[in-house]
C-alpha cells in the first residue's frame, strides 16, 4: 500500500529554552518536561497520522525527550528537547531523512496579526488573565504585544527570542491549530524591544 506524501509545515529549532517558555510548555506537556537551557525542535506535517513514524525514527535514533504531539487528521506536530544541542540537531537530520526532505522544504511562516497595547487598564487585564491560565498575569498600566503566525508552531521560537531580547512577561503562547499565538507584556519599552525580537525572528526562523 503506498503511503501519502508527507508535506513539512513547521520546522523550527530553538538553541537554548529560556526560563518562562520551558515552564510554559511544561504546563501543556504530555511527556518528558523540558527545562529552560534545553535544545527544542518543533516540527508539524501533514497528514497528521504521520507524526507518529517521524516520532519513531527521531526518538530511536537519538536521545531526545518527547514532551508533546498532537494529531489531528490535516496536521500532526511533535516537540523533542534535549540538554545537548547535538542530539536535538540529530534527531532533526534523521526526521527530514525519513521524509526525503530538507528544511528548505518547510512552509514559511508569515505574520497574521500584529499589535502593541499600551497603558492597558484594569478591566481589559483582569479580562486576560482569566483566558490565559497557564502564562503569568498581565497588570494593569502595562504594554502588551499580541502577535499571531502561520502555520502555529513558529510562535514557539518567536516567544524564545522575545524573551531572550528583554525583561517581559510570557502570558500566553499557542502553538497548536490554525494559528499561533504569542502574547507578552511588560514595560513599554521592553515590549518593543521583544516585539522586534519576535517578528524578526518569524522573518527569519531557524532551523538545524
Amino acid at each position: 500500500m503506498n503511503q501519502p506524501k508527507i508535506s513539512l509545515r513547521t520546522y523550527v529549532y530553538c538553541d537554548a529554552l529560556q526560563p518562562q517558555l520551558a515552564a510554559y510548555m511544561a504546563t501543556v506537556s504530555q511527556g518528558f518536561l523540558p527545562v529552560p537551557g534545553d535544545a527544542c525542535l518543533w516540527v508539524e506535517v501533514s497528514p497528521g497520522m504521520a507524526v507518529h513514524r517521524l516520532t519513531d525514527v527521531a526518538l530511536k535514533a537519538t536521545r531526545v525527550h518527547l514532551a508533546q504531539q498532537v494529531v489531528e487528521r490535516a496536521y500532526g506536530a511533535m516537540v523533542i528537547h534535549q540538554r545537548d544541542q547535538s542530539d536535538v540537531r540529530e534527531a532533526g537530520h534523521a526526521i527530514l531523512g525519513k521524509m526525503g526532505a530538507s528544511q528548505t522544504h518547510r512552509t514559511l511562516p508569515t505574520i497574521a496579526w500584529q499589535e502593541t497595547i499600551r497603558g492597558m487598564t484594569p478591566d481589559h487585564t483582569v479580562l486576560i488573565n482569566r483566558q490565559d491560565r497557564r502564562g503569568s498575569m498581565i497588570l494593569p498600566g502595562q504594554s502588551m504585544f499580541i502577535l499571531e503566525t502561520e502555520p502555529a508552531g513558529y510562535i514557539i521560537y518567536a516567544a524564545n527570542q522575545a524573551e531572550k531580547a528583554a525583561n517581559i512577561t510570557l502570558v500566553d503562547v499557542r502553538a497548536v491549530g490554525a494559528f499561533g499565538r504569542l502574547t507578552i507584556a511588560g514595560s513599554e519599552s521592553d515590549v518593543d524591544e521583544a516585539a522586534h525580537a519576535a517578528i524578526d525572528a518569524i522573518h527569519h526562523p531557524m532551523g538545524t
